[in-house]
C-alpha cells in the first residue's frame, strides 16, 4: 500500500459491477452477435457407443435458409485437425482427443455427430431434424469400476482395461504397514456424487472471420481468454496471432467454462469455411448432454488409529470416471486429488492410489474445487466414523490431530507444503456458534434453536474441518496511468462473479492514493491484455491482485521521481499522501498525482527518466497458499418422508488477509449453496443404455432459494507469507466444506455411520427402513 493507505484494501466496498448486472445493462455473449450471423446447431447422438455407419445430409441441405450441414468428412478434408487437444504427458496410454464432430464411432450419448449452419435458430433446428444417422450399437459400460471389469467393451484400443492413467501420491506400502501397526483400523466405502454445471448463462460463441486478414475474432463464454486462444489455435491449426478471443460478461464459469468445447471449436471453424459470422449458443440441454461432468468417484479408505486417537496412517484407493474422451486435462486430473487427504491433521503416512478411468458418458473435467472436494470428502468422512468407532467426541478427535501453529510451514505425507495455518480458533468458533456442545448424554444434536423441537424429527450436528490449496501460475497485470491521472488496470484474469472491477481498484487505489472512480478494470480481450492465465483454482486474488499491486508500485516509484524531479527534491524526501505528492518537512511543496500524470507524457522530464507511466508485471507467487476452516451444520430428518432441512448452516473460513471481506462473505455464501447441492440434490444419472437421464434442470434440481438455510459466516485471518498481498483463495471453500459438513449431520440424525450423497428423501428413507 501507498505509504498513508486510504485504508480501502480490507473495506467491504459494494461491488462494482453489480448495478449493470443487476440492471440488466451487462452485455454477454448472446447480446454481442451481429445482426447477419448464421446460427450453428448440433445434430447429437442418441446412442452411448455405436458406429456410425452413415450420416444422411441432402434433406437438411434442400431446405430453405440452411446454408451448409457439415459432418466429420467435411472437416477432415479442411487443413484443421479439428481435434480438441488432450493432455497425455500424465496418462498411461494415448489416446486419441475428442474430435469436433464425431469420426466413425460415438463414444457417448449427446457427442455432436453433425452440425448445421442456417439463417437463424429455427431453420438450424429444422435442419438437424431433416439429419439422418444410422448406428450400428456397441455395448455400453457407465460405471468406472465395470469398466475395469474383464470382458468390459474397450474404448480406446491404448488403453485395453478402459484405465486411462494410474497415480499413486504419498508412500502406499509406507501407509499400509503404519495402518497395520494401529491400535484400530478404520475403513470406509463411498461415492463422491457425478455433478453437471449449471451456470445461469450457457456457453455461448460468436466467430467472426476477417477474410482480409485472415483473422477470426471470437467472442465467448470464457475463464481463460488467453487458454482459449491457444486451444483454438491447436484445434485450427492457426498460429495464436491470428486468433482474437473476447470474453464480455460471464454469468458463472465453476471450471465448465475453462474447458475447449466442440461449440466454440465449430463456431470458428465454420465461420473461417463460410466466410460469414457464426453464433452457437447452448441449449440447457446441450449442456447438460455435453458440457463438461464432474466428480464421479468410488473410493475405499482406511484410516489407522491408536486408542487415543492419534492417526497414524491413511491409504485410499479412488477409482475415478473420466467419461468417454480426456477432454484437456480432465483424464489426468483425478491424480491430483490426494495432495490434500492430509487436510488439517497431522497424519505420519498417507498412501493414495487413483486410477481414471474412460466410460460411455460424457467427458468430466473440473468443477468448482477441482480434486480438493474430493479429498476432503474422504478425510473428513472417515474422522467422523472414526470417532464412532472409537466413542471419541468428533471435535475432540479432530483437535487431537490438528497441525498445530508452531508447525508450519508444513510438509504433509503427500508432499502438500501448507504455508500458514491456525486451525483451532476457526473450529472452536464454528463449535460454539452451531452450539455443538449443548447435545444429549448419547450424542446427538439437541436444537435449542429450532422453533419445535419436539416435532417428532430426528436431528443430527455435522462438522467438517478442511484445507484448500489456492493459487498457482503466473499472471499478468498492468497498470496504465493516463496524462489527465485516470488509471486502467489490465489483467489476464477474467471476473465471472468474483469482483475483480471492485476488488482490483481496491488495491490499485491505495497504492496510487486515486479515488476508485479514476481508476477503469479490464480483463478479458486477448489482444488487448498480456497473456494470462486466468481465473480457476481459487488464484485471481493471489496472482492476479498481486500482479497488479506490483505494477501499481513500479508506477508509484516512477512518478514519486518524475515529482521529486519537478518539486527539486531528493526522491527518498517525497511521499505520496492524499493524492499528492510532498517533500517531507515542507509541507507547501507539493505536486498532485494528475499533474505528474501529465507530466510523465509532457517535456520536463529528467534525462534518465522515459516518457509514460505505465508498468506490466508477470507475477507467480513463491508457492501455494493454503485457506481452511471450519463449518458446522445443525440437520432436522422428517422419519416419515425421509426430507432433510438444513436449519442452520455455520462457516468459518480463513483466507488470510482480505482485500473485501464483503466479496469473501459472497464467495463463501455461492460455495456453500453449490455444496448443499451436491450433498442433498444433484446428481447425474445413465440408464444402462447409456442414455443421460438427468438432461435438464426438471430431472437435475439445483437447490432453490427456499430449500437454503441462512449462511452464517465468521473468519480468522492467518497471513500467507507466499504473496505479498498475504491472501489466500476463497472461491471454493464452500463447496470443499458443505459436502461432509452435511452428510455427517445426516448420518449424526439417523444414527448411522455414513450414507452416500446425494441425501434424497428416497435415499435417507432406505437408509431409515434399514
Amino acid at each position: 500500500m501507498s505509504e498513508e493507505s486510504d485504508d480501502l484494501t480490507g473495506s467491504p466496498v459494494p461491488r462494482r459491477e453489480d448495478e449493470a448486472l443487476l440492471t440488466g445493462r451487462a452485455t454477454y455473449t448472446d447480446d454481442l452477435v451481429p445482426p447477419d450471423a448464421a446460427h450453428l446447431t448440433f445434430v447429437r447422438s442418441e446412442r452411448a457407443h455405436a458406429d456410425i455407419e452413415s450420416i444422411d445430409t441432402r434433406a437438411a441441405e434442400k431446405l430453405e435458409g440452411v446454408e451448409a450441414v457439415y459432418t466429420w468428412p467435411d472437416l477432415a478434408d479442411s487443413p484443421s485437425p479439428c481435434v480438441l487437444p488432450i493432455s497425455t504427458g500424465s496418462l498411461d496410454c494415448e489416446p486419441p482427443g475428442h474430435p469436433v464432430l464425431a469420426r466413425d464411432r460415438v463414444r457417448y450419448h449427446g457427442q455432436p455427430v453433425a452440425a448445421v449452419v442456417a439463417e437463424d435458430g429455427y431453420r438450424a433446428r429444422d435442419g438437424v431434424e431433416a439429419v439422418s444417422v444410422n448406428y450400428d450399437s456397441r455395448e455400453v459400460v457407465t460405471d468406472p469400476e465395470a469398466a475395469r471389469e474383464e470382458g468390459a467393451p474397450t474404448l480406446f484400443e491404448s488403453a485395453p482395461d478402459n484405465v486411462a492413467a494410474t497415480t499413486e501420491q504419498g508412500d502406499l506400502s509406507k501407509a499400509e504397514a503404519a495402518i497395520e501397526d494401529a491400535d484400530r483400523v478404520v475403513s470406509i466405502d463411498l461415492e463422491n456424487n457425478r455433478l453437471i454445471s449449471s451456470a445461469i448463462e450457457p456457453r455461448a460463441a460468436v466467430a467472426e472471420y476477417d477474410a482480409a486478414d485472415d483473422r477470426l475474432t471470437v467472442t465467448m463464454t470464457s475463464q481463460s481468454p488467453h487458454g482459449h486462444r491457444g486451444k483454438l489455435a491447436s484445434t485450427l491449426g492457426l498460429p495464436e496471432s491470428a486468433i482474437r478471443v473476447i470474453a464480455p460478461r460471464v454469468g458463472g464459469g465453476f471450471g465448465h467454462k475453462g474447458h475447449h468445447h466442440p461449440g466454440e471449436a465449430m463456431a470458428a471453424w465454420a465461420a473461417r469455411n463460410i466466410e460469414r459470422s457464426v453464433r452457437w449458443t447452448a441449449t440447457r440441454s446441450a449442456n447438460y448432454l455435453e458440457g463438461a461432468h464432474a466428480r464421479d468417484h468410488r473410493t475405499t479408505a482406511h484410516l489407522g488409529v491408536d486408542a487415543d486417537g492419534t492417526f497414524r496412517g491413511l491409504a485410499v484407493e479412488t477409482t475415478a470416471n473420466v467419461g468417454g474422451y480426456g477432454l484437456g486435462g480432465g483424464a489426468s486430473m483425478p491424480g491430483w486429488y490426494g495432495g490434500l487427504l492430509s487436510s488439517q491433521y497431522a497424519i505420519p503416512a498417507i498412501g493414495c492410489r487413483t486410477r481414471a478411468v474412460f466410460t460411455n458418458t460424457a467427458p468430466l473435467h473440473s468443477y468448482r474445487g477441482a480434486g480438493r472436494p474430493e479429498a476432503i470428502y474422504v478425510t473428513e468422512r472417515i474422522v467422523d466414523v472414526a470417532a464412532r468407532e472409537l466413542g471419541i467426541d468428533r471435535a475432540e478427535l479432530r483437535r487431537r490431530n490438528q497441525i498445530s501453529p508452531d508447525e508450519f510451514p508444513y510438509e504433509t505425507a503427500v508432499g502438500a507444503s501448507y504455508d500458514s495455518g491456525d486451525y483451532e480458533p476457526a473450529l472452536e468458533k464454528a463449535l460454539e456458534a452451531i452450539g455443538y456442545d449443548e447435545r444429549t448424554e448419547d450424542g446427538t444434536a439437541e436444537s435449542v434453536e429450532s422453533d419445535d423441537p419436539d416435532d417428532g424429527r430426528l436431528r443430527g450436528v455435522g462438522i467438517a474441518c478442511f484445507t484448500e490449496s489456492t493459487g498457482g501460475g503466473f499472471e499478468s497485470g498492468v497498470v496504465r496511468v493516463h496524462p489527465d491521472g485516470g488509471v486502467t488496470v489490465a489483467a489476464g484474469t477474467h471476473s465471472h462473479g468474483q469482483g475483480h472491477e471492485t476488488t482490483y481498484a481496491q488495491l490499485v487505489a491505495d497504492e496510487l492514493g486515486v479515488p476508485m472512480e479514476a481508476i477503469d478494470v479490464r480483463e478479458g480481450d486477448s489482444d488487448a491484455i498480456p497473456k494470462g492465465t486466468g481465473t480457476f483454482g481459487s488464484r485471481s486474488t493471489i496472482t492476479g491482485g498481486s500482479a497488479v499491486v506490483e505494477s501499481a508500485r513500479e508506477v508509484r516509484e516512477k512518478a514519486r521521481e518524475i515529482a521529486a524531479h519537478r518539486l527539486e527534491a531528493a526522491v527518498e524526501d517525497v511521499a505520496l499522501e492524499e493524492g499528492e505528492f510532498r517533500v517531507a518537512g515542507a509541507p507547501d511543496r507539493a505536486i498532485s498525482f494528475e499533474e505528474v500524470a501529465g507530466a510523465a507524457y509532457g517535456r520536463g522530464l529528467s534525462e534518465d527518466l522515459e516518457p509514460g507511466l505505465e508498468a506490466t508485471t508477470f507475477y507467480e507467487p513463491d508457492g501455494t497458499a493454503y485457506a481452511f476452516g471450519t463449518h458446522a451444520a445443525l440437520v432436522a430428518v422428517d422419519p416419515a418422508t425421509g426430507d432433510v432441512e438444513i436449519e442452520r448452516y455455520v462457516a468459518v473460513d480463513d483466507c488470510g488477509e482480505q482485500v473485501n471481506p464483503t466479496i469473501v462473505e459472497g464467495q463463501v455464501h455461492g460455495g456453500v449453496a453449490q455444496g448443499i447441492g451436491q450433498a442433498m440434490y444433484e446428481e447425474a444419472v445413465y440408464d444402462d443404455e447409456g442414455r443421460l437421464l438427468s438432461d435438464s434442470m426438471a430431472e437435475y434440481p439445483v437447490p432453490r432459494a427456499e430449500q437454503l438455510p441462512d449462511i452464517e459466516t465468521e473468519t480468522t485471518v492467518t497471513p500467507s507469507p507466499r504473496n505479498p498481498l498475504g491472501v489466500k483463495g476463497i472461491g471454493e471453500a464452500g463447496t470443499i466444506a458443505a459436502p461432509p459438513t452435511v452428510v455427517g449431520a445426516v448420518a449424526d440424525a439417523l444414527g448411522v455411520a455414513h450414507v452416500d450423497m446425494s441425501l434424497t428423501a428416497e435415499r435417507v428413507r432406505e437408509v431409515l427402513e434399514e
